[in-house]
């Protein structure tokens, strides 16, 4: 297709579509993403992503706007990826976030100590 063939009016080219950059280095949504983030949950995190789930799809039913379930499955898979990549940083996360959810005090440390443990 020559050049000028490939343009409509207004200057915009024809078959030319925006693809959309992942949010916050998400990697985007696949077919598969809703079985692989289930497969990484572990316990009861499985049975709140299936309640979670299954509200979302059915919301996502009555209003025809699927983004509910994009934004829920996006923040499960970042779920997932903290459980698969380090089990028990996850699972310290957790209890640190009960007990401050608790009203506890939980152990900090300053922002240049951590990065200087880092090595940053």
């Amino acid at each position: 297709m020559s050049r000028r063939a490939a343009q409509v009016s207004g200057g915009y080219r024809v078959g030319m579509m925006p693809s959309p950059a992942p949010f916050d280095g998400d990697r985007s949504l696949s077919a598969s993403t809703l079985r692989e983030i289930r497969a990484a949950l572990t316990g009861e995190e499985v049975a709140h992503f299936d309640r979670e789930y299954r509200q979302a799809m059915a919301e996502a039913a009555e209003s025809l706007d699927l983004s509910s379930v994009v934004s829920m499955l996006k923040r499960w898979q970042r779920v997932a990826w903290s459980t698969r990549d380090d089990l028990d940083a996850h699972w310290h996360m957790l209890a640190c976030a009960d007990e401050l959810n608790a009203g506890g005090d939980v152990d900090t440390e300053p922002w240049q100590r951590t990065k200087a443990r880092l090595g940053l």
